[in-house]
């Protein structure tokens, strides 16, 4: 029997590690691993929550669905949760949903609709006597943020429908994307002015939906297919899912014409097979399908277990590889002082983007995947995201592969002892914890992150400070830590070079802005070890004040 002790430390770590995932997926639209790293978390989670639920509790990321929306542009609350999908990745894993749903409908024969799932963003909107009233993100599954103007610039979205047809009050759900062809424009035009390139598609449509000023998002070529009806009032709606969105695309909402409704789990697996074959030549990225029972009233009866319906499955199509050579195995200091390995490697095409680095997590991981430098090794773009290393291709080893080791890496001959490769501070490794720190809190590479996680949009949400600022502001002697943003003054700011009066205004007034944040916001931005987002509106709701917190025991 495990140590009951040690279940409880694992479930806190991959709980932090999922809340910071979660934030920089779903608030800062930059994610650090793949969907399929993320996957692997969230399953493994959920599986020591399921073994121990004397665990389990309900601010875990398996109990919830995103993030907490931005307050900046208002709230929505969802009247019924918009929930996200669980996952299967394997024709065994499909079966074994399909046997459980089969067991809770009563042994009744099932049949499905089967659709692409869309790597974009999950929006509702409610129309009440035939126009469009609110637009909403998924936000954390009960409440989204209201991006009502922004969703009505995109054109596929109709902003009435037929008074007569149409029930007085309703809602669709849809995934709002960035076509292949217009993320590749979107970047052109961004590569020539100078600005960051978005990571993928997905982002790319997230960060254009989310635009404060609606005249940006009216620039990009957003698209939407609506994928169900959430609720309707007034009218009597269609039993099936499949008449249901032939039912709305008869109103002018526009429905993806590869949907398919399917006899059996063989036609689904069939319809899956297909796409894998042939999802390169579609006008979207799908990282899989999404299957669904198609009766309404079979859908009411199997509900919900835990953030998942139980009558829908998304089936992932297998991440986008390549093999390349891992020339060297590099570390970087990250905000809290961890030191993080990363793969330097041949440059490879993967997936049509050319890929330099990978990520590798911890030494942990790199010892269980016998990882070398030196080795060839299979790169992973799951979910099209940030690149991965799954692991080495042994076979092709010349026997002048090294092992690698953190300590070794880092090792300071001057000093005599591992070092920062930062700072020269001394490197500790707390017990139980799978990660090596830089001990130095006074570190440049943490001060930096620091000071850009603090001003983060999900954090004091002070525009204008990012990588090259706060990167400025260190660099410069004006501030030595977040404390220190706010004595800054203008007339300090305006004296830099390429700076100027009105800037200089602006940031003081965003700094000044952020002091009206709630004090969830502000224990989140301090970068407390272990306290993600969740976490800090559980200190802020039980503590009441920052002297409150400061005084526990």
């Amino acid at each position: 029997m495990a140590d009951l002790d040690d279940v409880k430390e694992k479930i806190s770590e991959l709980r932090t590690q999922l809340d910071h995932h979660n934030y920089r997926y779903y608030v800062l639209d930059s994610p650090e691993i793949s969907d399929a790293e993320y996957d692997r978390l969230m399953r493994e989670l959920g599986k020591l929550e399921a073994d121990y639920p004397q665990f389990l509790t309900p601010d875990s990321p398996t109990q919830r669905v995103g993030a907490a929306p931005v307050e900046a542009f208002g709230v929505v609350d969802h009247p019924l949760p918009l929930l996200s999908l669980g996952n299967v990745f394997s024709q065994e894993e499909l079966t074994a949903w399909y046997a459980r749903t089969v067991k809770l409908a009563g042994g009744k024969q099932l049949s499905f609709v089967a659709e692409h799932k869309i790597d974009g963003l999950a929006v509702a909107l409610t129309y009440v006597d035939g126009r469009l009233a609110t637009g909403a993100t998924r936000g954390d599954g009960l409440r989204g943020e209201d991006i009502t103007q922004n969703l009505r610039t995109i054109r596929s979205i109709p902003l009435a429908v037929s008074g007569k047809e149409a029930p007085p009050r309703f809602e669709v759900r849809g995934e709002v994307f960035l076509p292949r062809e217009g993320f590749r424009k979107l970047n052109r035009e961004r590569e020539a002015v100078g600005l960051a390139l978005f990571a993928n598609p997905r982002n790319a449509a997230a960060g254009s939906v989310r635009q404060l000023d609606p005249r940006i998002t009216a620039q990009r070529p957003l698209d939407i297919y609506i994928y169900m009806l959430g609720y309707a009032e007034g009218k009597t709606t269609p039993d099936t899912h499949w008449e249901t969105m032939a039912y709305l695309g008869s109103l002018g909402f526009k429905i993806n014409p590869h949907n398919r409704k399917l006899g059996s789990i063989k036609e689904v697996e069939d319809y899956y097979q297909g796409w894998v074959e042939q999802k390169a030549g579609l006008p979207y990225e799908a990282d899989g399908i999404v299957v669904k029972v198609d009766s309404l009233e079979l859908q009411g009866r199997l509900g919900y277990v835990g953030r998942e319906p139980r009558w829908a499955i998304a089936y992932k199509f297998p991440a986008v590889q390549g093999t390349t050579q891992l020339k060297e195995i590099g570390i970087s200091v990250g905000r809290t002082g961890t030191l993080n390995p990363y793969a330097i490697l041949e440059p490879v095409s993967v997936g049509g983007v050319t890929i330099k680095q990978a990520a590798l997590h911890n030494e942990d991981d790199i010892r269980r995947k016998d990882i070398r430098e030196g080795d060839t090794v299979i790169i992973q773009r799951a979910g099209e995201v940030i690149p991965e290393v799954v692991g080495p291709v042994a076979s092709k080893r010349s026997g002048q592969e090294k092992e690698f080791s953190l300590l070794e890496k880092v090792f300071d001959k001057d000093k005599g002892r591992p070092a920062c490769p930062v700072c020269g501070g001394e490197i500790v490794r707390p017990e139980g914890e799978v990660m090596y720190y830089c001990s130095n809190a006074a570190c440049p590479a943490q001060a930096q992150q620091r000071l850009e996680h603090f001003a983060s949009r999900g954090a004091m949400d002070i525009r204008g400070i990012g990588e090259s600022q706060s990167a400025m502001l260190l660099r410069e002697g004006l501030v030595k830590d977040v404390a220190d943003l706010y004595s800054l003054r203008k007339e300090q700011l305006a004296k830099r070079e390429r700076a100027g009066e009105k800037s200089a205004a602006n940031l003081i007034k965003t700094i000044e802005d952020s002091k009206k944040r709630p004090l969830a916001r502000l224990i989140f931005a301090l970068g407390i070890r272990h306290v993600g987002a969740e976490m800090a509106e559980v200190l802020a709701r039980r503590f009441g004040s920052l002297d409150g917190l400061a005084s526990a025991s």
